[in-house]
């Protein structure tokens, strides 16, 4: 099944090469771990979200897992390029499958620009897409390694979108940040990265898979995401 979901991510008419970066540092227990794998699956079956990636030329989708400077692990073998249901249900499943295994617990950092030089490298390989956008997962700022400031400047991110699915437990009701949310301010400062970049908020593991969900809605719609009203945006 693995093999079957590799596919060339630069292949003609891909209109969207789409990164998801998972946190799974020591912060994120199994219970939490459990959700946010689930929730990512979940999300990506959801019957809307499936409408709009089917909708116009395919997306390519590469889903990682980041902690350490050291720790960048695939959960998929390659980009997949989306265009059946049938490919999301293979992410799903394969997503579903993913074990948390003791190395998740050594991972006592939070490399978040290693994240982000780890994202951009994988772009490389799905430079023909029309469009590239990488979300950051997290729960934590980044304590070590390069900031998000220093990687954009010095790394090659030209054309690239950086969204962010902060994950916190200061949330007011309807879901907008308490006024000393420190870590939705920190990645809306950070992380965040071109014109249209985003974030949304969830308020607590269990919360992951409704944000997911509502940032696949916004970051695969057409046209691009700058007419609709943001959760929080960039500058």
């Amino acid at each position: 099944m693995l093999l079957a979901l590799a596919s060339p991510a630069g292949a003609g008419g891909c209109r969207l090469a789409l990164v998801l970066a998972l946190d799974v540092s020591s912060s994120v227990d199994e219970a939490e771990y459990g959700l946010q794998r689930e929730g990512l699956a979940r999300a990506l079956v959801d019957p809307e979200v499936a409408r709009l990636f089917l909708t116009g030329d395919p997306v390519a989708l590469y889903v990682f897992e980041w902690a350490s400077p050291s720790m960048q692990e695939a959960l998929l073998p390659d980009w997949v390029l989306v265009e059946t249901e049938d490919d999301l249900a293979r992410v799903a499943t394969t997503l579903l499958e993913h074990p948390r295994t003791g190395a998740h617990d050594r991972q006592r950092s939070t490399a978040v620009g290693a994240a982000l030089i780890h994202a951009g490298e994988a772009l490389g390989a799905a430079s023909d897409c029309a469009a590239r956008t990488v979300d950051v997962s997290g729960d934590g700022r980044s304590n070590v390694g390069f900031d998000p400031r220093y990687v954009y400047a010095n790394y090659p991110f030209d054309g690239v979108t950086v969204n962010a699915l902060v994950v916190s437990s200061g949330v007011q009701g309807g879901g907008h940040p308490s006024g000393d949310d420190e870590l939705t301010l920190w990645f809306q400062s950070n992380v965040l990265r071109g014109r249209d970049a985003f974030w949304v908020l969830a308020d607590g593991y269990e919360d992951f898979q409704r944000a997911m969900t509502a940032k696949l809605l916004r970051e695969l719609t057409t046209p691009a995401v700058s007419g609709w009203p943001a959760e929080g945006h960039a500058g």
